[in-house]
């Protein structure tokens, strides 16, 4: 389950943002009539195509993975949290019908109205991943119920949806799905203005993808504020574990790497910003912030890859943040496109650590809430299918994830290596 959510979740953020860049590119084309925008949106568009398509193939298999590997999860949770199950597929077919709109209207359709369609696919995206995200923000908050002799009753299913998890990781997620796409799409067409710096198609590219980008980079990290509050508040013993902290107490610092050791219950090599922990979680630098050690050790998640995935997150977020903002920086100062190699180069650097990020906050987000996988309620493995032969099912999914990823990869690189008359200033109508 873990690989499958691994490989979908890159999808999943790509269907979150990537529709706001074909709508830019529209949108530009629309105020400039400058046919290398149209061109790049096309262009674009035909990737969001391809990549929706894998994206619901190996969502379908995580909903089967659902019932197969949990069932005791499906039999406890299926009745609660069924209703943002089922929007997100509402929210799917839509997307679907606008996407199709946007592909094969183009001329059929007022320009108005063919933005609108494009609109339509980012929107309808970003609440198919919402609605999955409230029903995550559930197993790590979960409300909306009550139980009774051992018996789920009282179902209030508003309730569960939102729940108090359900914002914070929602536009966290929204936030880093910008970030990480922008940066990707930003990277790959940087490599192709510093083959060919003047070429108007990677330079108007570059542009609408840094703007995406810089608006993640920069948003990111005050949902992560957020979001770490939600943590502090609801999962202190998540936010311990994410900080490698043993010890309760106030001016809690902020920890900087490390190397938790379980068994002596404390953390080497590490670097400490005093009082931080307790800004950053109670906005109060005398607020107390429960260690480890508050908790018995069966309640307790693995503390190495909580905190590693924590500290990675960190590492990735902030250096996208740099590039972004000297990138905003030289283009104040320049008043154009800034083109600098160096610069350019540390774009091409930050194109996979959106992704890097994504991967292991979703690492804090599930190995944190061990052992459970309904908070307080259901452990991990009280709902887990007892069948045996389950590295067969591991071996050939993880097969064809490798198979679909270098297809993808392939169909990608021969998109974007495509020309156009229209790309290189020699006019015409596209």
């Amino acid at each position: 389950m873990a690989m499958a959510l691994a490989f979908h979740i890159v999808f999943a953020a790509i269907g979150m943002a990537m529709p706001l860049l074909m709508v830019l590119a529209e949108a530009a084309y629309l105020r400039t009539g400058d046919p290398v925008f149209r061109v790049l949106a096309k262009k674009w568009s035909k990737g969001v195509s391809m990549l929706f398509a894998i994206g619901a193939v190996s969502g379908t298999v995580l909903s089967f993975e659902l019932g197969l590997l949990w069932p005791e999860f499906m039999r406890f949770a299926g009745p609660i949290v069924g209703m943002p199950f089922s929007l997100e597929g509402f929210a799917f077919f839509l997307e679907a019908i606008f996407l199709g709109i946007w592909l094969y209207a183009w001329d059929r359709v007022r320009a108005s109205l063919h933005l609108l369609a494009g609109v339509g696919v980012l929107v309808s995206g970003l609440l198919s991943a919402v609605f999955v995200i409230c029903a995550n923000g559930w197993m790590n908050t979960p409300t909306g119920f009550v139980m009774k002799g051992g018996e789920v009753v009282s179902i209030d299913p508003i309730a569960a949806m939102f729940n108090p998890s359900a914002l914070p990781e929602g536009i966290h997620m929204v936030a880093a799905a910008f970030a990480a796409v922008g940066f990707f799409v930003a990277g790959v067409h940087a490599w192709y203005v510093l083959r060919s710096p003047t070429d108007p198609f990677h330079r108007r590219a570059l542009s609408i993808a840094m703007i995406v980008a810089t608006l993640g980079a920069f948003t990111t990290p005050a949902t992560a504020h957020f979001t770490a509050q939600a943590v502090a508040k609801n999962q202190p013993v998540k936010l311990a574990a994410m900080e490698a902290r043993w010890e309760t107490g106030a001016w809690a610092p902020f920890t900087i790497g490390g190397v938790p050791d379980e068994v002596a219950e404390e953390t080497h090599y590490k670097l400490e910003i005093p009082g931080l922990l307790s800004v950053l979680s109670f906005d109060d630098p005398n607020a107390v912030v429960q260690g480890l050690k508050d908790f018995p050790k069966d309640e307790r998640p693995p503390v190495w890859p909580v905190h590693a995935a924590f500290q990675l997150m960190i590492a990735c977020g902030l250096a996208m943040m740099a590039v972004a903002g000297l990138f905003t920086a030289r283009a104040a100062w320049l008043r154009a496109l800034p083109v600098d190699r160096p610069l350019l180069w540390g774009i091409v650097a930050c194109a996979p650590l959106g992704f890097i990020a994504i991967e292991a906050g979703w690492v804090v987000t599930e190995v944190g809430r061990q052992p459970w996988v309904v908070t307080g309620f259901l452990r991990t493995a009280d709902a887990v299918t007892p069948q045996s032969g389950l590295w067969l099912h591991l071996l050939g999914f993880t097969g064809l994830y490798v198979l679909l990823g270098l297809v993808v990869a392939r169909l990608m690189v021969q998109l974007v290596d495509s020309t156009d008359p229209t790309t290189h200033g020699h006019g015409g109508k596209p």
